[in-house]
């Protein structure tokens, strides 16, 4: 994402932003340095006041920077691959100057401080986690992998390039589409002297995902009445499946499940037409997301099924709660699976900011009286229910 002026003094801090002040101390910038890689990634800007967001620059300090420069390398355990930019600026003294743009990318590595102290960023805080969280959070970091993982027999032809050349414009990025691939996120990588395209890659730009990931699919059954029946008495009257990549899944299940929502619209008590309808548009886009973001890809026996029943509709989506996300701390805490496939979902604005959406939900369900999501763990399936309530459409529109 290319940032201006204006979004470093506006961007609310969160779970993959920060601002600091040009005077951080090498030993404080390292903390959530730390906490980024070991959740999802983010960007740090210093040289902005992190109290008022005043603009103070980079420039007038120039040993100290060279200090704040060094610590992804020197004082991560292990070093965390940060790159950097910079955006010209006038501080708030009139003078041209320039604000450190530090990119830390999610990582498969579980990250330390110097004094072997492990954080994980949460909202927009830097959580220091006990030892049971850590040994948790090394376990799950190993997931992480399945992105960076080369696929067998895949080559470049796979890959739509005018999807990446798409993608490429809608960053900013500066080069070609190859480029983008060979420069970013281990899309592309060599080994052997052979080019290697990555599984992240195929899921996000190949011309046919399905042909080497059969069942990275959505699945979408609605059901007659509030139960899933068997054999003779099987209720299902429309079973719908949803391919291609992760961008085309999420827009077509997304404007099918539009077409199962009731509306109902009637001339409300001040002479003006009232819509309301069953289900909130931005639970089923939010949940249709969370679902292709955080499922686990690596297992291959099964798709994300969204089930709809008369009075509810259970996503089933593959692999349990990553990370230290829990049933009870799902609101407040993120933790991203799959983080390439978040970030590009970002960059589509399906993502808004990462950790909010599951709250954002239940604060619409307790403003009309719904009863709240239900998370339920079920071997290797994380079944979210959401239940029906009456949603009024100008609130949420």
């Amino acid at each position: 994402m290319a940032y201006t002026i204006e979004d470093i003094q506006t961007m609310p801090e969160g779970q993959t932003f920060d601002c600091k002040s040009i005077q951080v101390s090498a030993k404080s910038l390292v903390i959530p340095i730390v906490a980024m890689a070991n959740a999802d990634g983010g960007v740090l800007a210093v040289g902005v006041s992190d109290t008022n967001r005043r603009i103070e620059g980079i420039d007038q300090e120039p040993k100290h920077l060279n200090d704040l420069l060094a610590v992804p390398m020197d004082m991560c355990k292990p070093s965390v691959k940060a790159t950097f930019s910079y955006l010209p600026c006038t501080d708030e003294h009139g003078r041209e100057n320039r604000i450190l743009l530090i990119h830390i990318p999610a990582s498969s590595r579980l990250h330390t401080t110097q004094s072997d102290e492990c954080y994980m960023r949460v909202g927009d805080k830097s959580k220091k986690l006990n030892f049971d969280e850590r040994l948790q959070l090394m376990s799950d970091k190993g997931e992480r992998n399945f992105e960076d993982e080369p696929v067998t027999d895949a080559t470049v032809n796979d890959i739509n390039m005018d999807a990446v050349a798409d993608f490429v414009r809608t960053i900013g990025y500066p080069k070609s589409p190859i480029e983008y691939l060979r420069e970013n996120n281990n899309f592309l990588t060599v080994q052997n002297g052979q080019e290697r395209v990555s599984k992240a890659c195929i899921l996000l730009f190949g011309k046919y995902p399905q042909r080497f990931f059969q069942r990275a699919r959505t699945r979408f059954i609605r059901y007659d009445g509030t139960e899933e029946k068997f054999g003779r008495e099987m209720n299902v009257i429309k079973d719908v499946t949803f391919e291609g990549t992760i961008l085309e899944q999420v827009r077509r299940t997304i404007d099918y499940l539009e077409t199962q929502v009731r509306e109902h619209s009637f001339l409300g008590e001040h002479g003006q037409f009232v819509t309301k309808r069953n289900y909130s548009k931005f639970a089923i886009q939010e949940l249709v997301v969370n679902s292709v973001c955080h499922r686990d890809y690596s297992i291959l026996g099964t798709e994300i099924q969204i089930k709809m029943f008369d009075n509810r509709i259970v996503f089933e989506t593959p692999g349990n709660l990553p990370g230290l996300v829990r049933p009870e701390n799902i609101r407040h805490t993120h933790f991203s699976r799959n983080p390439k496939i978040a970030l590009f979902l970002k960059a589509y604005k399906f993502v808004k900011e990462f950790g909010e959406g599951v709250d954002r939900i239940c604060t619409e369900l307790e403003q009309t009286g719904t009863p709240l999501l239900v998370f339920h763990p079920n071997y290797f399936i994380l079944q979210t229910t959401l239940y029906e309530g009456v949603i009024d459409v100008p609130l949420y529109a």
